[in-house]
C-alpha cells in the first residue's frame, strides 16, 4: 500500500460511499426532468415545449455524468476490496495522497494522467 493506513482506507471508503449515496439520491430526484416531453400543443405552447425539451436534454447530460461518477466510485470501492486502492492502474506506482484526497475515485497517477 502507498503509505495508506487502515484508517486512511476507511476514510476513503466512507467518503466514496457517501458520494455514491448522494449521487443516487440526486439521480432519483431528477427522474421527472428526464421524462418524455408532451407534444400536445393544446396543453403546452411551442416555447414551453422547447424549454421543457432543453431541461430534459440538460437533465440527461447531468444524469450521464452521474452514471460515470457512480461507475468510478464502484471501481474505486472494488480497488479498496482487492488492496489495489492507491495504486495507478496503468503503471502500478503509488498515487499521491494529495491526489486521492482531492478525488478518491482517481485510478491513475499524475504521470499517467498526462
Amino acid at each position: 500500500m502507498p503509505t495508506l493506513t487502515s484508517a486512511d482506507l476507511n476514510h476513503f471508503r466512507k467518503q466514496l460511499e457517501a458520494e455514491r449515496d448522494d449521487l443516487t439520491r440526486q439521480q432519483e430526484a431528477s427522474d421527472a426532468d428526464r421524462a418524455p416531453v408532451s407534444l400536445d400543443q393544446q396543453s403546452v405552447g411551442r416555447l414551453s415545449r422547447m424549454d421543457a425539451m432543453q431541461v430534459q436534454a440538460m437533465a440527461k447530460a447531468v444524469d450521464d455524468r452521474r452514471r460515470i461518477a457512480l461507475l468510478q466510485i464502484d471501481a474505486a470501492l472494488k480497488r479498496l476490496e482487492t488492496d489495489d486502492f492507491g495504486y495507478c492502474i496503468k503503471c502500478d506506482d503509488a498515487i499521491a495522497r494529495k491526489r486521492l484526497d482531492l478525488d478518491p475515485k482517481v485510478a491513475v497517477c499524475v504521470s499517467c494522467a498526462n
